[in-house]
């Protein structure tokens, strides 16, 4: 049977930044080029972030912006679904069924309902934040999809789609494929320009579409030791290495190591070189996303939903006649 390979981003902001480029885009592109035989969904995540705004302005314009990269980075139409849920009735439909499968105990384990817990008291939370998880489930399963590229923080959807399959599969017979998560180790956690992991939260990012005035202030300002140009340093110490490394060949790599090792090389000379070669990845994505317009963008979300509406169709129909729901 052909593989089937799934993902999606939220429209959380504006723009995507390198983690989210490392983590889904690129590794969905490169399966998309390698895997000849294989279907491609790419969503937009946007019933997703609901559970965090309702300005409707703000999510339709992250949205756009969300897709226009999904297709700048090198989504391919041809080969790629490129759809929006929300014109999709069965991903809801869908997610009541798992819903009612799910006993509270579960979803209070949930890395994302916890977070939530922290940051807000219980009462200011919405009950689709403590959902979330089971819309994630519902996205994954109504494709069969076999791998599900994620980051390392979403590890535990992935794997809770997994135990939700399952279990319908025990109680119903064999229904649901069993998706495996995608996580690319050198990836999982991409460090910001802080040191720590990048976020918009943390706004120690760097985005897609960053200005190059912007990207190279940002750049100088990651923060280094204190060894001189004469001194050996340690590239995995190094934040400005651990960004540029995600840019490199492994020949480029092993060249840049081997500088670190030596003498001579300056911190404001390993900064240059990161920002030549982020330049050199994100220029083109750039250049394609100014040629993309609005109007591109909402008729191929159109078209493509209608063709993930008749696969979602037929797993919910086939859901609902095991359960008993169709006479």
């Amino acid at each position: 049977m052909t593989k089937r390979i799934l993902t999606g981003i939220k429209p959380t902001w504006s723009e995507l930044h390198l983690w989210n480029y490392f983590w889904a885009l690129k590794p969905f592109v490169e399966m998309q080029n390698t895997y000849k035989d294989a279907e491609f969904f790419l969503f937009l995540a946007n019933m997703h972030w609901f559970t965090q705004t309702q300005e409707t302005e703000i999510l339709k314009k992250n949205s756009m912006t969300i897709v226009k990269l999904y297709l700048a980075c090198g989504a391919d139409l041809n080969k790629t679904l490129v759809y929006n849920p929300a014109e999709i009735p069965w991903h809801a439909q869908l997610n009541w069924v798992l819903t009612c499968l799910t006993n509270m105990w579960t979803m209070e384990r949930m890395h994302s309902y916890k977070e939530a817990i922290a940051k807000w008291k219980a009462w200011e939370i919405s009950v689709w934040t403590f959902c979330y998880p089971l819309l994630m489930a519902a996205d994954i399963l109504l494709y069969d999809a076999d791998q599900v590229p994620v980051g390392k923080d979403q590890k535990q959807h992935v794997e809770y789609a997994r135990d939700i399959a399952q279990k319908f599969n025990n109680t119903y017979w064999e229904t649901f494929k069993i998706p495996e998560p995608i996580i690319k180790t050198e990836v999982a956690t991409i460090i910001g320009t802080d040191g720590r992991k990048m976020s918009k939260s943390y706004n120690n990012y760097i985005g897609l579409l960053e200005e190059e005035n912007s990207m190279l202030k940002k750049i100088k300002q990651i923060p280094t030791d204190a060894k001189t140009i004469e001194e050996p340093k340690n590239p995995d110490e190094c934040n400005v290495y651990n960004l540029t490394k995600l840019f490199l060949t492994q020949e480029e790599d092993q060249e840049l190591r081997n500088k670190y090792t030596a003498w001579g090389l300056s911190y404001k000379e390993a900064k240059d070189y990161l920002f030549e070669k982020m330049r050199e990845t994100l220029a083109p994505i750039k250049e394609n996303f100014n040629k993309i317009s609005d109007e591109e963008i909402s008729k191929t979300l159109h078209e493509h939903s209608q063709k993930a509406n008749i696969i979602a169709e037929k797993k919910v129909k086939d859901v609902y006649e095991k359960i008993g729901f169709i006479l």
